[in-house]
């Protein structure tokens, strides 16, 4: 499938990363390898919950979820895990896959992460070409080559 034609597949992603540097790495990533019609990026916890239940600023957003959430988990205001877990006990919301991609390797978060229903957990590479692959390759899963939950947003 060429580029031309794969861009049109393509599907809206939900980045929610506190991190400007690896925010600007995961976006430069996606639009690199033309990997999604729509990146949304999120600063924290407590606006990515906003704008998945439409709430404030986001109250007036078009229908449709994401295809894919990309979430970190250390985060202010709320973390990952909690945004994880509101995420998957609301029906409306329960069958986005969320990968997590962060930089912690500890047993405890990878297990609350796969208890809350996580669909994968990608620990941040430290090298920089090794974090654009990371992104990469999960943003073609995810973005191009998984077909999203009914309710996703519509193919642009």
């Amino acid at each position: 499938m060429s580029d031309e034609k794969s861009v049109g597949l393509l599907k809206r992603i939900l980045l929610i990363e506190d991190s400007p540097r690896d925010a600007e790495l995961a976006l430069h990533a996606l639009a690199a390898h033309n990997l999604a019609n729509e990146v949304l990026h999120l600063h924290d916890g407590a606006e990515a919950l906003d704008y998945l239940y439409r709430r404030g600023e986001f109250s007036g957003r078009a229908n449709g979820n994401p295809a894919v959430v990309l979430l970190d988990l250390k985060m202010p205001k709320v973390d990952g895990l909690e945004v994880l877990r509101q995420i998957k006990d609301e029906p409306g919301l329960a069958t986005i896959p969320v990968v997590v991609m962060t930089s912690s390797r500890e047993d405890r978060d990878l297990q609350a992460a796969y208890r809350l229903g996580v669909n994968a957990y990608v620990v941040k590479p430290m090298k920089f070409k090794d974090f654009v692959d990371a992104v990469k390759q999960v943003g073609a899963f995810w973005a191009v080559l998984n077909e999203p939950p009914p309710g996703s947003a519509p193919r642009t």
